[in-house]
């Protein structure tokens, strides 16, 4: 299975990124299934139903969301009509939607996609890690679904990464999301899970982690907020990682890192190209 995990869509000029590069890149490698963070897709929080169906529309088969998940009040009603909206499934019994979705891919496999949100630096949510497990102990990999995808939206590095290795051999792909910044760590670890610390984000990189500059400046020279944070509305760069499954296991077979437009010095998987540089 082709999988395209698409990193945190900021604002904006991110969702144009997206809507406008997804559907290229289904066509061009041919991909089974696109996940997307659309936490700060809504003005920088959030995420709305508009914004929702736009990102489904485009070809995105699966959005999972963070610690603004509830940002925009519309998300606590629709996000129970959305069944391809995913919220941190560590949040407590009662919250609304899911943490977790079957979702039909492409090639009409089965993907589980699963989002969790660590605790270091973070909201303070049930234990993520007993969380995932029992989900993963639910549902195997190889035998309830054909891929198993997790976003662990996280601050920590260190929790990211003992996530990563906590999943190993049972889920296809982990991906740390929030920190909006592109980590150069993406590999298959040990037991065969594609991992990356953080993806990055979708959006303008000429930004404090996608927001416009003035005010996080502001804030941290003066320690006073002026104003609030808005998007950055540049070209935006679109982060993400691209998997390849083993057909047998649905543990990974290769992985690479995509970036594309805006600032950033491109990369495109070799993988399915056999372009290193990107365009």
């Amino acid at each position: 299975m082709r999988i395209l995990f698409v990193g945190d869509i900021v604002g904006r000029s991110g969702r144009i990124a997206a809507v406008e590069r997804v559907p290229q890149l289904v066509r061009d490698w041919k991909l089974d299934l696109v996940v997307a963070n659309g936490e700060n897709s809504a003005g920088g929080f959030g995420i709305t139903e508009a914004i929702y169906r736009e990102l489904i529309e485009a070809g995105v088969d699966a959005v999972t969301l963070g610690n603004h998940a509830w940002d925009q009040k519309e998300t606590l009603v629709f996000i129970e009509r959305a069944p391809r909206l995913i919220r941190p499934l560590n949040y407590p019994v009662g919250t609304p939607g899911r943490g977790a979705a079957m979702i039909e891919a492409k090639n009409g496999g089965r993907a589980l996609v699963i989002n969790a949100m660590g605790r270091i630096y973070m909201d303070p949510l049930d234990d993520p890690f007993a969380a995932l497990d029992r989900e993963l102990t639910a549902c195997a990999l190889g035998k309830g679904a054909d891929a198993i995808v997790v976003d662990f939206h996280g601050e920590a590095t260190s929790e990211k990464q003992a996530m990563g290795f906590f999943c190993d051999g049972r889920a296809s792909l982990v991906v740390g999301t929030h920190t909006h910044v592109p980590t150069a760590d993406q590999r298959v670890l040990p037991g065969g899970t594609a991992f990356v610390s953080d993806v990055g984000m979708t959006g303008d990189f000429d930004s404090v982690i996608g927001m416009t500059k003035d005010e996080p400046l502001q804030r941290f020279l003066r320690r006073v907020p002026t104003a609030r944070f808005e998007p950055a509305t540049g070209p935006a760069t679109l982060c993400a990682v691209a998997l390849e499954t083993d057909p047998t296991t649905g543990l990974a077979a290769r992985v690479a890192a995509v970036r594309l437009g805006g600032a950033l010095e491109q990369a495109v998987p070799a993988m399915w190209t056999g372009d290193k540089t990107g365009k």
